[in-house]
């Protein structure tokens, strides 16, 4: 059986429990399940009991796909995501967002939880949303034979990141009063955290932030056509030399607290979806 034919068979499975495609996807990072209240009354699906849909064992990720409705959208939450660092081959990594896009989805949300390289901007619990990014993951999800049916063999990358999603993020922080910052997510493999000359050459490279995903689901986003928001939780000061180690209850905690700023922004994000 092909990837396609994989991807073919989760999607028209969830769309069979859920009755139509979602206006919008949302994934969502370490310590963020607190977000799955977005849907009242979801109908909730595991990750295991949907055809081909690979298995997420960390921490923190809760391993269930939630289908509903807010702000008069039909919306799609996957509480949990595959990393590249638990094993898992980038066709695996990426499972997921094939399957947004094939079920139709247009609009999709990327959350993650990252180290704050930019010191002088952002500080732990901060909001950060992604412009542009670094793959340092030492591979590309679209290494290998390319499915012409999905996107193109060569992919231009200069606005991975949508900018019209951009402007009614920042426009849903107003309006909420969130504090929305800008920058650059680098992506590492993982699972090691940084040292400090790895944290010194991101930061001279360009980087404001660093986590170990979101760059692969990013690049099959946009393979697919599928616009595209992200944002990083600053959980963690990243390891420079004079910060504190870090651990990954540590991420989990910042992310709970960050939970109810990141709620009020992508509640007023969505609503604006449906005006």
């Amino acid at each position: 059986m092909t990837n396609y034919e994989r991807v073919e068979a989760a999607s028209a499975y969830i769309l069979d429990r859920s009755g139509q495609a979602p206006a919008a996807a949302l994934v969502l990072g370490s310590g963020l399940t607190g977000l799955e209240t977005l849907i009242p009354n979801p109908i909730s699906i595991l990750y295991r009991d949907i055809p081909h849909f690979p298995a997420s064992r960390v921490d923190g990720h809760a391993a269930r796909l939630l289908l509903g409705r807010f702000g008069g959208i039909h919306l799609w939450i996957f509480s949990g995501r595959i990393h590249y660092y638990e094993g898992h081959g980038m066709d695996e990594v990426t499972f997921p967002i094939r399957v947004i896009g094939q079920a139709g989805t247009r609009d999709l949300i990327l959350t993650n939880a990252a180290g704050s390289i930019n010191r002088r901007n952002f500080s732990p619990g901060n909001l950060m949303l992604i412009l542009d990014h670094i793959n340092l993951l030492g591979t590309n999800p679209l290494r290998g034979d390319n499915e012409e049916r999905w996107g193109p063999r060569f992919l231009d990358q200069r606005e991975v990141y949508d900018p019209g999603l951009r402007n009614r993020m920042f426009a849903a922080a107003k309006v909420e009063g969130v504090g929305l910052g800008k920058g650059i997510y680098a992506a590492v493999s993982g699972p090691t955290y940084e040292t400090p000359a790895q944290v010194e050459f991101l930061r001279k490279i360009g980087a404001d932030a660093v986590g170990m995903s979101t760059v692969p689901e990013a690049i099959i986003a946009h393979h697919m056509g599928i616009r595209l928001a992200a944002i990083s939780v600053l959980s963690n000061i990243a390891a420079h030399r004079d910060a504190p180690p870090i651990t990954h209850d540590e991420v989990l905690e910042a992310g709970k607290k960050a939970e109810a700023h990141l709620l009020k922004l992508l509640g007023r994000f969505f609503r604006y979806k449906n005006d």
